[in-house]
């Protein structure tokens, strides 16, 4: 079946729409990538007119559930184990350790985690160092489909994309297709689905010591972005960190956290 045509303004307000829920940012370059999959999406759904799909979106009352799987179908969950490993190592050593030795229980939040490999390596890091039964690590997604996914534990093999790394061997199992991590070590992780271009939601989830939001950022406007770097630093501890992708900066932004390198990572501590 051929894909349902997406004419200027149609993209226009199914994009706000999109935007509004999500925060997801898509332009003129992203919108083919933007109109195929909403296509997808709508004939499915049993449209055959994208500006009726958009007239259900917004004023039925069953609306609202069609666009949060929509949003699930527009979001990139492009991830895998042991991803940027450094800053995590960093995180690891040089910030959640001293807290636990001087007698704190630190608070560590995986942001927009997708299908969870960085929040399962992140947890395989503190299980090395004996530290997983000393912090409480959370890690959100916007997608119920990705959560359901990271749940579960259970990874295609692109999910490893470099040698197992030796920590690893306790808790990863893999096979010709699949890489299976052990129940216990995604059970130490609090799941929550999370929007967070959603104060409240956000607000709710308490304070961190850490927060990790890689990758994410690019996929929104400036506005949106500024909005939810001020939500994240609001959910910081005074003396947390946030992280986030290597190829992304906050300087721009201006920011109140402060930048700071160490052990060759970058990370934005949070000074007042």
């Amino acid at each position: 079946m051929p894909l349902l045509p997406m004419s200027p303004p149609v993209f226009s307000i199914l994009s706000a729409l999109v935007s509004d829920r999500s925060g997801l940012h898509f332009d003129a370059v992203s919108a083919p990538v933007f109109a195929e999959k909403v296509a997808a999406r709508a004939s499915e759904a049993g449209f055959d007119s994208l500006l009726d799909y958009y007239y259900f979106l917004r004023y039925d009352p069953a609306g609202s559930g069609e666009l949060d799987r929509l949003v699930e179908a527009l979001v990139v969950g492009e991830t895998y184990l042991f991803r940027e490993l450094a800053p995590l190592e960093t995180l690891v050593s040089h910030l959640v350790a001293p807290l636990v030795e001087s007698g704190r229980r630190p608070r560590i939040w995986c942001a927009a985690c997708a299908t969870g490999e960085e929040p399962h390596t992140v947890a395989m890091l503190l299980a090395d160092r004996g530290l997983l039964d000393a912090v409480d690590l959370v890690a959100s997604d916007i997608s119920a489909a990705a959560l359901a996914r990271a749940r579960a534990g259970r990874f295609g093999r692109r999910a490893l994309r470099q040698e197992m790394p030796a920590l690893a061997a306790p808790w990863l199992s893999l096979n010709e297709r699949t890489v299976e991590v052990r129940p216990a070590l995604t059970a130490a992780i609090d799941w929550r689905q999370i929007n967070l271009i959603d104060d409240a939601a956000v607000a709710a989830l308490g304070t961190f010591d850490v927060i990790l939001c890689r990758n994410v950022l690019i996929y929104f406007n400036e506005q949106t972005t500024r909005q939810v770097i001020d939500r994240l630093s609001a959910r910081l501890r005074v003396g947390g960190a946030l992280f986030v992708g290597i190829s992304e900066s906050l300087l721009r932004f201006g920011t109140s956290l402060s930048c700071e390198e160490q052990n060759g990572v970058f990370l934005y501590r949070k000074i007042t």
